[in-house]
């Protein structure tokens, strides 16, 4: 390799390891302000946080006793460090209402709220991205229109009401698919990951992963509708903005395949605004499910945290909202990153 070229690779190579080693120090305040902000919210409660959590027929040991338990007692400051303390080694701390460790319980549920979004956001990208692309490609056509009014309304359209117009057509009138839940419950999937796709591929049970994929289908669908319109429409502008440049119209000039000018040169240049938005569309779909997850028993972090509020175990609502949130900004980081990787241009300073 010539020492010029090699010269500038090393260079690119640095420049893009220092982007990524200044987002991940970035990182750090963001993280400590968000277990910050979550350390409060059970200190921000109005009165004596112990008495709202137990009711107002609490006997006074009762509250004393839980008070000592989560330590409120304590100075502010002494109870966020043991806070922080538990949270870097992993302890959430315990569930007021089954009484065990919120870290063991919690990953079962979030294993599930994970495999629904990524099936929901595997559909909103394939269907939503690819909408966008034909849409830009043939403008102001019969599919332009069509998609974009179906983008539109996909957008407007409330996901309970789709979920219960899904489980009526397809569970009840066609029964072609189940209306809630998981698995079979006559024939449940033995856990290994807690990922139910992954762990019936492990045990060779391929009857179980239809069953899976199966209940997958209409709460993903229901949750995949709003992503969907969104990436289809940020897709559609996007490659509407880069199909008027000049190398794609030097590209088109010179013969080359259309398809091959669609997708490998526009899309390319399309995909940060595009990238963007998927991220916070998962963002959203990890933190935001609970209405799809309660319509279809879907045993989610969002019911999880639903049921919490219910039963006013604030150490689970407390944990919940941190992990969510953690999700969110590492989702954040990681398209971060990938912007440096689809634009090599991209320097953070």
């Amino acid at each position: 390799m010539p020492p010029l070229i090699l010269t500038i690779t090393l260079r690119g190579v640095k420049d893009m390891l220092h982007y990524r080693g200044k987002r991940l120090l970035h990182l750090i305040p963001v993280l400590l302000g968000m277990v910050f902000v979550v350390f409060l919210i059970i200190r921000a409660i109005p009165g004596d946080p112990a008495q709202v959590i137990l009711g107002q027929q609490a006997t006074k040991e009762a509250v004393e006793d839980l008070t000592e338990r989560l330590g409120l007692n304590e100075p502010w400051f002494i109870q966020f460090f043991d806070y922080l303390k538990g949270v870097v080694t992993g302890d959430l701390g315990e569930s007021l209402r089954t009484k065990r460790a919120i870290s063991e319980e919690l990953w079962p549920y979030l294993a599930a709220t994970f495999e629904l979004a990524i099936f929901a956001m595997i559909i909103a990208v394939i269907v939503g991205m690819n909408a966008g692309i034909i849409s830009a490609w043939f403008q102001n056509s019969w599919f332009d229109y069509m998609a974009m009014v179906i983008a539109l309304v996909g957008v407007s359209m409330p996901i309970f009401w789709l979920g219960l117009m899904e489980q009526w057509i397809f569970s009840i009138q066609l029964e072609w698919l189940p209306t809630s839940g998981r698995q079979n419950v006559r024939d449940p999937v033995e856990a290994i990951t807690h990922f139910y796709l992954l762990d019936t591929l492990l045990q060779g049970r391929f009857d179980q992963f239809f069953v899976v994929v199966k209940h997958l289908i209409l709460p993903g669908v229901a949750l995949a509708t709003i992503p969907m319109a969104i990436i289809a429409r940020m897709t559609r502008a996007s490659m509407l903005e880069v199909m008027r440049s000049d190398y794609i119209r030097t590209a088109r000039s010179k013969g080359q395949n259309m398809f091959v000018v669609v997708y490998k040169h526009a899309l390319k240049n399309a995909l940060i605004p595009v990238i963007t938005v998927i991220g916070l569309q998962t963002g959203m779909l990890l933190g935001g499910a609970i209405l799809t997850e309660t319509i279809f028993s879907w045993p989610g972090i969002g019911r999880y945290i639903y049921e919490a509020i219910g039963y006013r175990d604030y150490p689970v609502i407390q944990s919940g909202i941190l992990v969510v949130a953690f999700m969110f900004i590492m989702i954040n980081l990681v398209v971060d990153i990938l912007y440096s990787f689809i634009d090599k241009r991209i320097n953070y300073s």
